[in-house]
């Protein structure tokens, strides 16, 4: 009777320290497997935390090599301003000539419009004649310095206050049309002389109205970007849907 009772006190006391040994190996999975989870989440999160970074990293030194306009102006020509684009053709009042003749290194100032609301300038290098200019300028179709583009007036006046400018693609194509001031000159008393040496326009350019691209009849056209060629004869008043400083 007393060995039948240690047998199942035996028995008892294995059966209870096999279930706690099991126990115990299941919470130690347990436990393994939920820092591996961790673990594993912990470094897809740091993943995504360095590519975020990565890429804001990369697209700021992008973005610092851009060369506004304003700032090539102010560097390939004599003509010292400061403020947006748009703003040139007032600040330059009082300080240098204004007109409508074009001059080699003078200023071709363009006028703010709604998808341009910073204008642009560019420098004039060589007038072909008194509808033709080649300019230089940056930041316009394309982020970099573009050279030797040909400017024609389309201004019904020949007072230079509607052009188009030559694709970067194709020089002997045009793009949209786009309202201009004139022309802001690096010194004082060359206006006259520059009008007196006007050479005979080219009668085969189509004019536009500068005027119009203020007014609200054109405020819903679709607007063409200048990288297209052969647009057509409708006003396009609006630049590249981007800002041009």
């Amino acid at each position: 009777m007393v060995v039948s009772t240690s047998y199942a006190q035996a028995k008892t006391t294995h059966h209870i320290t096999k279930k706690t040994s099991h126990h115990a190996s299941k919470s130690a999975h347990a436990q393994k497997v939920s820092l591996k989870s961790k673990s594993s989440h912990s470094a897809k999160k740091s993943h995504f935390k360095t590519r975020k970074v990565s890429y804001r990293h990369r697209s700021g030194r992008h973005g610092g090599n851009v060369i506004q306009c304003v700032a090539f102006a102010r560097s390939a020509s004599d003509v010292q301003l400061s403020g947006n684009a748009g703003n040139w053709w007032s600040n330059a009042a009082g300080v240098y000539d204004r007109g409508n003749a074009p001059e080699p290194n003078s200023v071709l100032s363009f006028r703010s419009t709604r998808k341009m609301p910073y204008g642009h300038v560019a420098v004039v290098t060589k007038v072909i004649d008194s509808r033709t200019v080649i300019i230089d300028q940056s930041h316009w179709a394309q982020r970099g310095i573009s050279r030797d583009t040909p400017v024609i007036d389309v201004s019904p006046n020949n007072d230079w206050t509607a052009v188009r400018v030559a694709t970067n693609g194709d020089k002997s194509n045009f793009g949209s049309i786009y309202p201009t001031h004139g022309f802001i000159y690096p010194n004082s008393g060359r206006v006259q002389n520059v009008t007196a040496k006007r050479k005979a326009p080219n009668k085969n350019i189509k004019t536009w109205s500068a005027d119009a691209a203020t007014t609200k009849g054109y405020s819903k056209v679709q607007t063409q970007v200048a990288l297209n060629p052969n647009v057509s004869d409708d006003f396009f008043a609006d630049a590249p849907d981007r800002s041009i400083k």
